[in-house]
């Protein structure tokens, strides 16, 4: 339990890998749809799942530099987790401090 929670644990985290379950997205599209965080805080957890084996990284372009995210089959196969843990919060009307 704790090595799952240590993987996907961690501010924004959870964040970047629900809106990565689609289709492979953009860092500036993926730092939009999280709002609140900033790039570098967006850069950092993507470099951290990155190193986790959760997101793989691809260049689309040099000039100018175009990459996009997405989810790896190791950590597709924790979705249903994380979509349970959404449902759980949303249900609960859980408000953090």
């Amino acid at each position: 339990m704790e090595k799952g929670m240590r993987l996907i644990g961690g501010k924004w985290k959870g964040s970047i890998i629900y809106h990565l379950k689609g289709e492979p997205v953009r860092f500036n599209d993926l730092s939009r749809m999280l709002g609140g965080a900033t790039k570098k805080m967006v850069d950092q957890r993507l470099k951290e799942l990155e190193q986790e084996g959760m997101v793989s990284r691809k260049v689309i372009s040099e000039r100018p530099v175009a990459v996009t995210y997405e989810l790896t089959e190791f950590e597709r196969s924790a979705l249903s987790i994380l979509e349970a843990l959404r449902k759980w919060s949303e249900s609960h009307d859980i408000e953090l401090s």
